[in-house]
């Protein structure tokens, strides 16, 4: 008699280990875009002296432009 075991689903648990190709994540980055945030402060003895903020929006132009209207037949 065998024994199997249970295998996790990604389903049940996002954060699976899951394979994606290079080229199969780009395609989806470009095809609705990602928005990227990130936050940076310097700061010495609790004294906040630079912060940048970053705000990026990455798409291809596709994804962006919105939709031509039909031709009227």
């Amino acid at each position: 008699m065998g024994v199997t075991t249970l295998a996790p689903n990604s389903a049940d648990d996002p954060l699976t280990y899951r394979p994606v190709a290079l080229v199969d994540l780009l395609d989806r980055v470009l095809a609705t875009g990602v928005v990227i945030t990130g936050d940076i402060t310097l700061a010495i003895a609790d004294i906040d002296l630079v912060r940048v903020s970053l705000r990026a929006l990455i798409a291809s132009v596709g994804a962006l432009a919105p939709p031509e209207p039909e031709a009227a037949p």
